[in-house]
């Protein structure tokens, strides 16, 4: 056990825990943030995927103890007010169904963003390829992705 201390969604934390405690774990059990999913334990499938210093990462294989001293940002981060532009265009184009990945989707497509990517449908597919939905709204996905793209370039953010 030991005490790790990182930055969450713009805020100093601290946890005490294993340094081998999957980051997903710290997140919802010791922080109380729910919106980052286990999708399969094993890193293939992105419904774990958060923000690490600018890079989306997945959270169920990465310890907790590797973020001492990062940004991390998960999904709660894009509820603000006002609505982050990519939450907008989400909920603009009803991407989510089941929703049960989209926290990851949606993290992996800010991180694609914030780094600058563009409203071209080829390149935010390739981003977005490490995270799976299996309820087929992949166009609805890129869709919002693309206009969220629009909306940062215009000066929406």
């Amino acid at each position: 056990m030991g005490r790790i201390t990182f930055n969450l969604n713009g805020s100093k934390v601290e946890v005490d825990a294993s340094d081998e405690l999957p980051l997903l774990y710290a997140l919802r059990d010791e922080l109380g943030l729910k919106a980052t999913r286990f999708g399969c334990g094993d890193a293939a499938c992105g419904a774990c995927t958060v923000i690490v210093d600018g890079v989306a990462r997945t959270s169920c294989d990465l310890p907790v103890s590797a973020v001492a001293g990062c940004r991390v940002e998960t999904a709660e981060a894009l509820d603000v007010d006002p609505a982050h532009p990519l939450l907008e265009a989400m909920l603009a184009h009803q991407a989510g169904q089941c929703g049960y990945c989209l926290s990851g989707i949606v993290m992996a497509a800010k991180a694609y963003l914030d780094a600058g990517g563009g409203d071209d449908r080829a390149t935010i597919a390739q981003a977005l390829d490490a995270n799976l939905c299996r309820c087929g709204t992949h166009a609805r996905i890129l869709d919002a992705v693309e206009d969220a793209a629009r909306r940062i370039a215009g000066g929406a953010a």
